[in-house]
């Protein structure tokens, strides 16, 4: 029981730390403004150029910007598998 409830508290460690470094690699491939704020209308503007996804495909950057969000409840619900799995080992649940 004690190593489930180790094993799940580590995997829940792994996956929030890796939930801001997915945000901000999201957030850099489904960018829609440059460096200083500015919203990007196009490719060749100043600080634009990785900017293609947004402008090519507004839906496509707004679904790309849920998977953070996704990924962490994901890893929710690990926590709350492991916690239940090892309460009911326990004879708890």
């Amino acid at each position: 029981m004690i190593a489930n409830l180790i094993g799940g508290f580590v995997s829940i460690l792994i996956g929030v730390s890796l939930v801001g470094p997915l945000s901000t690699e999201v957030n850099t491939a489904a960018m829609s403004s440059n460096a200083t704020g500015t919203l990007c209308t196009a490719t060749t503007d100043v600080g634009c150029s990785g900017a293609s996804l947004y402008l090519t495909s507004g839906w496509g950057a707004t679904v790309l910007k849920m998977v953070p969000g996704f990924f962490a409840l994901g890893i929710l619900g690990i926590g709350i598998a492991i916690t239940y799995s090892s309460l009911r080992q326990a004879g708890i649940v």
